[in-house]
């Protein structure tokens, strides 16, 4: 198999890039007992600016701070990314706009119905051995592969 095809810009910084994330992960299990996973990221921020009493709960005002830091360690080593591993010229898509938003809606409607997103889950969630992370993933992968096929049908 040639894997100049799949991986053009090569596949080592993939490999780093999971590691990093495992070892982070983690740490942060480890080193506080927490479990990061980004739709509570989302939750807690909006704690801040909502007063709503779903954004008010213990558990997101309690954990805002470091969820905060958390999330901005990801745009920070998404920047060191871009800024390593690329020539410095914007990515691009070309996915219309529609479809990434309605994609964005489905995926954080997800998130919501199944307790936690694909990060919580995948990667803190299997890695704690929790069983329903397991069945959540299956879920998601399972979702994933069936729309990928109707998406690639429909859009052929």
């Amino acid at each position: 198999m040639n894997f100049d095809i799949l991986f053009p810009l090569g596949w080592q910084h993939y490999l780093l890039g999971g590691l990093l994330v495992g070892l982070g992960t983690a740490l942060l299990y480890v080193c506080t007992g927490r479990v990061g996973g980004m739709s509570s990221v989302f939750s807690s921020s909006w704690s801040w600016l909502v007063q709503r009493p779903y954004f008010q709960a213990a558990r997101y005002v309690q954990t805002r701070g470091w969820r905060l830091v958390y999330a901005a360690g990801l745009i920070v080593g998404a920047l060191v990314w871009w800024l390593g591993w690329t020539d410095g010229t914007p990515l691009a898509t070309r996915v219309p706009a529609w479809q990434l938003l309605v994609g964005g809606f489905l995926v954080g409607y997800g998130a919501r119905l199944g307790n936690g997103c694909t990060s919580g889950h995948g990667i803190c969630g299997l890695g704690s051995l929790q069983l329903p992370s397991l069945y959540a993933v299956l879920t998601f992968m399972a979702t994933a592969f069936l729309t990928a096929n109707l998406a690639a049908r429909w859009l052929a």
